[in-house]
This record gives C-alpha cells, structure tokens and sequence, in this order.
C-alpha cells in the first residue's frame, strides 16, 4: 500500500450531478489504495482515510457535505414551517412515571420545549414538587443529558450519570435525596453501568481511561467492575473482578433489594450471558456460576429467601420464570414459576411481593399479577391495543405505576392498587392531539419464505388506496428487540398532511422470542432483508402507497437494514434514510463497542462468515445503478457505530449513483448515537425528515 498522502486527501472541486438540472454539486472525495485480503478475497477500501475522525481531512470533508446538504434542504419551501409546526405540538407538559426514594417521588418533567427534561422530588404524591436534578444547566447548548443508576438501600443517596454531546462515555456523581446536594465523588469512563448499592457504597462497570484522541473510535476492551466507598475519590475505588483472558467482555453488577446476592452478568456481546453469584450475607468473597455460557439469556428478577428468581430463555424461546437454588443449580432442580406459552413473556418485575408479568401477543402488551408462587391474581386491564411499561416497585409498596401508550394514544401514567388489581389516570398528556382522527391497524405480510410479518399502519381516516399516499416504512430487524406500539408528537406532521407510518416487526427482533431472533442473525440476516422488501411490497400491492411514493427509515442496525435493502432493491423506493447505521460489515468489529455484535453478526475474520457479510455488507454492494434520493444521517460523536460507517457508504454512493436523485449526508455535530439528544436537534432532525420525504415523493404539504 503506498503512503498515505495529506494533500490531495479531499479536493473541493465540485463535480457535477448526472441531472443537468440539479441544484447543487458534491464535494469529490479522494480516493486511496487500501486493500484488505480477506482469506484470499482482495477487498478495496479507498475511503479508509474518512475513518479518523478527528483529522484536519475529515473535518474539512463533513463541513463540505453538510454544505450541501443544508443547500438542499433550505430550498424545501416548506421545511421551516414543519419545524415550527413540530415545535407547536411539542409544547406541552411530558412527565415519566415517578419512582419512590423513601418518603420522596422523583419523576421528570419537560415543561414543552426544554432540551432536556429535568427531574423533579416531592415529599408524598402531594407534595410541592422541587428541581431535583436539571441537565439544562450542565452545558448551555443542552447536549447534556442525565439519567439515574441507582437508589441506595436507605434511600439517602441517588447515583446518576451525566453524558455529554451524546456519547455513550458517562460520569458518574452522588446526590442526596433529601437536600438535592451532590457528594464530592466523582467517577469517570462509566460506560454501560448502572450502581448496584450495597452497604455504604456501589459497585458499577467502567473501562480503562482511553487513549488521547482514541476516545470516540479505539476499540473497548477490559470491562471491570468496582466497588466505590461514598465519600472517596475514584483512585481508592477497589477492583472487584476484570478478566484478563477475555479483554472483549462486558461485566455488569446488580444487587437484590435485601443485599443478599451480588449478582454478575457476563455477557460476550449484545445478547447471551453468563450469571454468576456472591452471597454477601453468607460471606462470600468470591463470585461463582450461577448459568454458564453465552448462547442464552438469564436475568435475576429476585430472590426468594435463598433462592433466585431468574428470567430465562434456556428450554424456552418464549422465556419463562424459574427459581434456582445457588447450592442445587444444575438445571434439573431448577422450579417453573412461570412457565414458558405461546406468547413472549418479555419481561418480569416485582413490587409490594407480588410478581408482574409482562407478555406481547402479536407485539401488543399484556400485563398479569401473580403471587410470589406463580398464582394468577390479577390481569391488568390496559385501554387497548398498545404497549405497558413500569410495574416496578419495593416489596413494602402498596401501589405502582406504570405508561401506556399507542401510535394514536398519547403516553399516559396509571397508578395501580396492588390490592385491588385497579388502575386510574395518575398524569394524562395534553398534547393538542385527536386520537378519533387517525387509524391504527394491524396486517401480516407474506415474506419471500412465507414468513407472516406483522406491521403496524398508522394514517388518517378517509385516504384513499389509490398508491398515491406518501409513506415511511421504518423497521429494525434484529438484536433481538421489539419495535412496540408508541406515540410521537413529532410524528403529527406527516400524518395530518395525509402520510402513511407503518412500523414493521421483523424477523431478528423479540417480538416472538428467540426462535424469532435467531431466524433474523448469522447467516440468516438475509431473512430480515427479505422480510422488509416484502413489506414494501405488500404496501404497494394494496396501493397504500407505490415506489414513487415510499420512503424507508431506520436506525443502527436499522440503518444497516435500509442499506442493504436498497443496494438490493433499488427500485422499490422514491427515498432512503439510514441513520447512524452499521454500513461497513467487514470492520464493524473493529471500532469502540462493535466487537460485541460479532455474535449477532458474524465477523469478517471467520471464513465462513465473510462471504456471508460481503453479500449484504451496504458499503461492499453499492454498484453504478440508479439509487432512490438518500439522506444519510450520522452525528459526529456516535461512539457506539461510528460515523466512518456512514461516511464511507455516502463517498461510495456519491461516486457510484447514476441516476440524478440526490444522494446526501446530514452530519449533526455535538450528537451522539441518539439518546440524550437535545431537543432543538431532535426538532430540526424530524423537520429535515419530513420534508425529504415531502419532498422526494412529490407530495403537497398545506401549511
């Protein structure tokens, strides 16, 4: 390979599109001579170079794209009037669920356009409630965000973290519940942690401090946990376990709620873990397998005196609810709490001794309380068809709340009697919605196999099937995650300007267990793929919508699911909009996080996998075709999928693309990989959406 050259690494000069009529031109991106030997296979990679992120190059390379981007997208008549539309909808009071801290309720509010929502504490239901905590003062552009892992056992001390410009690093400070004051602790290089509280101290997950200049792209490796001492600094925190053999595993520590059980979760990627024990109250000063391998999924719920409530998959794809003695655990003497069915018993909690099992039927929730012995006491009656989250309390607790929500039903929290087995309305939202307007319903589309895949179709009552109705198909496909029924103000805007939304449930995600899961992963991601096309299909066929009319959207993994869909199926799409997603399968492995999807994807380094991941790979199969209009969208501190994904696929789909469709990339900097987004970004984000697709599919917009 010849040396890298600095100059000549971007020239902008422009190169004009194929359409004469275009409005604008694309920086050229310069290319290299990298290539990579894959067990004999040469593989190009001459836009290597855009993978450092923090060059002179690269920095010169996205203020050009955004550029041009931010030309474009300024000339959409309409643009500014749908973000002042969002905006609109947005102003109104949005709260979560409040959470018990000894005679105190904490929950958070946004008060309507606040970039951050802020964290409020009352003493009782009925108390006046006081700022707690307010991620708005943290940084003035509000890219600070906030969020809590853990109450201490006395309930005197919160942990909560704070991350900046979106990055998935966090800091970790204490505040005291009754004064709203912080202790002097502070812990850094937090990184998928929570705080497990036990005694006078935590134990939480941190990484080495990285690399100068490495922060945001060097690979992530020792994940350890420690114990922290209230009051001392980080350096005489005690390491409680690394494992020096396995530099690429993560490790997160949890507690029962008596402090009897230090448990570990040991896990070799996104999905699978091992679960290993200390018995604190026996003295134990070592930990010991609980569940061993990586090829399930087990969580501890509770224990039960001596015994563990554990969440599992192992003998059930659709989970089931078992109690392990430690000193018997060999899977034989394990005892069916709740046994697996027919439907995904997605999760269980506990609050006032009572178990609460959460299930999906056909991706709607279903919510039962049962006893501590399995025993049905309670089902919990939700409006309708949509999805029920929260149930989670202490074991004195007399009540609970939880958030229902559907694609037309604004979330709204419930406060339900233990007791009783009743909920009421504890907090419902404002927003100047009106759910009788709008339809929801639920179809199944044949995939390529014959798969039934189930889609959610959101849109106003009255529209016409006459293909004409521009529509966002969005999916993810895989991880094992469930896309469930939600609301979204921002959502309004496409949908009263006749929009169809139709969230897909895919195969590779939870929504119908592991067997699910499995179908959609390795070798079988093209089933995702296939399950997709056919949904757009579908769409079509029943004249929703036609290829002149449908856009499709997804994030992460679902950026990779629309890149390789539409280096597949090109002609099936007016529009294209992956974000932050994983463009590049032959490196993935090899920046921050991304070894741990190696178990969900498979790794270019195995030589039955690469052939595998070469065929989908989005950036390997972009070709010289006609390619829908595409918004590429990423943020400059996603450390979790680096934006180098996305900007080697835009380079590539820029050089390749032969048709006069516009082919952009939107680079949001001080944003991460989506959470902890400020507000204002979200907005101008949503507005920039809605007016692609507006726009792409030729469709009228009445403000």
């Amino acid at each position: 390979m010849k040396k890298l050259r600095i100059a000549g690494l971007l020239m902008l000069g422009l190169t004009q599109l194929p359409d004469a009529e275009a409005q604008f031109a694309y920086p050229k991106t310069a290319k290299t001579d990298v290539v990579d030997d894959y067990h004999g296979n040469k593989v190009a990679d001459p836009y290597r170079w855009l993978e450092n992120d923090t060059s002179a190059e690269t920095k010169a390379w996205v203020i050009a794209q955004n550029e041009v981007t931010n030309a474009y997208l300024s000339k959409i008549p309409y643009r500014g009037k749908i973000r002042d539309r969002i905006n609109e909808l947005l102003n109104y009071p949005r709260y979560s669920a409040p959470f018990s801290a000894g005679k105190f309720f904490i929950y958070s509010k946004n008060d309507g356009l606040q970039n951050q929502s802020v964290y409020y504490r009352q003493d009782g239901l009925n108390g006046e409630p006081r700022v707690f905590l307010d991620p708005n003062t943290l940084a003035k552009d509000g890219t600070a965000s906030a969020g809590f892992a853990g109450v201490s056992g006395d309930k005197k001390y919160i942990a909560y973290t704070v991350s900046r410009a979106g990055s998935d690093w966090s800091e970790m400070r204490i505040r005291e519940v009754a004064t709203g004051n912080d202790l002097p602790d502070v812990i850094q290089y937090v990184k998928f942690s929570g705080a497990a509280f036990v005694g006078n101290g935590f134990y939480y997950s941190r990484y080495p401090t990285p690399e100068k200049g490495q922060e945001l792209s060097g690979k992530n490796q020792f994940h350890s946990i420690y114990y922290h001492q209230l009051g001392d600094t980080q350096d005489r925190d005690r390491l409680i376990f690394i494992d020096k053999a396995n530099p690429l595993r993560y490790h997160s520590a949890n507690a029962t709620e008596d402090e009897q059980f230090l448990l570990l979760s040991i896990s070799e990627g996104t999905d699978g873990n091992e679960t290993w024990i200390r018995h604190l109250k026996a003295g134990e000063e070592s930990f010991h397998p609980l569940i061993s391998g990586f090829s399930f999924v087990s969580n501890v719920v509770d224990n039960e005196g001596e015994k563990l409530l554990v969440h599992t998959n192992i003998d059930a794809p659709n989970y089931r609810l078992v109690l392990i003695d430690p000193k018997n655990p060999k899977k034989e003497n394990w005892k069916n709490i709740i046994p697996e069915s027919d439907r995904l018993l997605k999760g269980v909690s506990t609050c006032g001794g009572k178990l609460f099992a959460e299930y999906l039927k056909d991706v709607n929730s279903q919510v039962y309380q049962l006893d501590r012995t399995g025993k049905l006491e309670h089902e919990i009656i939700l409006p309708g068809v949509g999805a029920a989250g929260g149930f989670g309390g202490y074991k004195e607790d007399t009540f609970c709340f939880y958030t229902y929500t559907s694609f037309n039903y604004p979330p709204t929290i419930f406060k339900y009697d233990i007791a009783s087995g009743t909920s009421s309305v504890f907090r419902k939202s404002d927003v100047k919605f009106t759910p009788e307007d709008y339809e929801v319903k639920q179809v199944f589309a044949p995939s390529k196999d014959g798969t039934k895949v189930p889609m959610f179709i959101v849109h106003k009552k009255g529209i016409e099937l006459n293909g004409q109705n521009p529509t966002l198909l969005y999916a993810y496909g895989g991880f094992n995650i469930s896309l469930e029924p939600g609301f979204s103000a921002m959502r309004i805007p496409f949908l009263e300007n006749g929009g169809v939304y139709v969230m897909a449930n895919l195969r590779g995600g939870g929504e119908y267990g592991e067997t699910w899961h499995r179908a959609g992963m390795m070798e079988k991601k093209q089933n995702v793929f296939d399950d997709f096309i056919a949904c757009a299909e579908w769409l079509q066929k029943n004249k929703y919508t036609s290829s002149e009319k449908l856009v499709i959207q997804g994030g992460s993994n679902g950026g990779l699911l629309v890149g390789a869909v539409m280096t597949q199926r090109p002609d099936l799409f007016a529009g294209c909009i992956p974000q932050v997603g994983v463009m590049d399968m032959l490196r993935f492995q090899k920046f921050t996080v991304g070894w741990g999807w190696v178990d969900e994807y498979g790794s270019s380094d195995d030589a039955k996998m690469f052939p595998v991941l070469h065929g989908y790979s989005p950036l390997h199969n972009i070709k010289a075709v006609n390619y829908p209009a595409t918004m590429v969208m990423t943020a400059d501190h996603d450390d979790r999928v680096v934006p180098a994904h996305s900007f080697k696929f835009i380079a590539t789909l820029q050089e390749k693309n032969t048709s006069a469709n516009p082919v952009l990339i939107r680079i949001e900097t001080n944003a991460g990989h989506g959470a902890g987004t400020a507000l204002n970004k979200s907005v101008e984000q949503a507005a920039d959406i809605y007016s692609f697709i507006f726009f792409t599919t030729k469709s009228p917009v009445r403000y």
